[in-house]
């Protein structure tokens, strides 16, 4: 039998989640293009703050990880670890074509491959680099998919 006191607490914690999503940023190996795209999403010209989006600077603090190059070999146990160090339910964001693909690194000899390779991924933003456009469209369309 259902609670109700639980339901009301659980379309609560989606509605907190939806409208207040805290993200950390991992760049695993990339030319730092999408870097700065990511960047420019947070100025005042594209204020991703009005969807209530916050960078945090903890992966325990963070619901969804935004990932940007491909995976290199170095940076393969700490893109782990930072994704197990998140709490549930945790979300993870693929920007640009390196992270989706490898993009130009792929093949390289350091390079283990795309973000899907390593850890679940939710959402992928294409685009080399993408446009802030379509990285705040990318989230959107993660918190659509969170709404019940």
């Amino acid at each position: 039998m259902n609670n109700p006191i639980q339901n009301v607490m659980e379309k609560i914690k989606t509605w907190a989640r939806t409208n207040s999503p805290w993200a950390i940023h991992f760049n695993s190996g990339s030319c730092n293009g999408c870097d700065i795209e990511i960047l420019a999403t947070l100025t005042p010209r594209y204020d991703v703050e009005r969807f209530g989006i916050k960078l945090q600077g903890s992966p325990r603090h963070a619901d969804v990880l935004i990932c940007t190059g491909p995976v290199t070999l170095q940076a393969r146990d700490r893109l782990v670890r930072i994704y197990e160090q998140m709490p549930e339910p945790k979300f993870v964001v693929a920007v640009g074509s390196c992270s989706i693909s490898g993009g130009v690194f792929d093949g390289c000899y350091n390079v283990v491959g795309d973000i899907s390779e390593v850890i679940p991924v939710n959402v992928y933003v294409p685009g080399c680099p993408p446009r802030p456009e379509a990285i705040i469209y990318g989230i959107e369309q993660l918190l659509k998919t969170l709404q019940p």
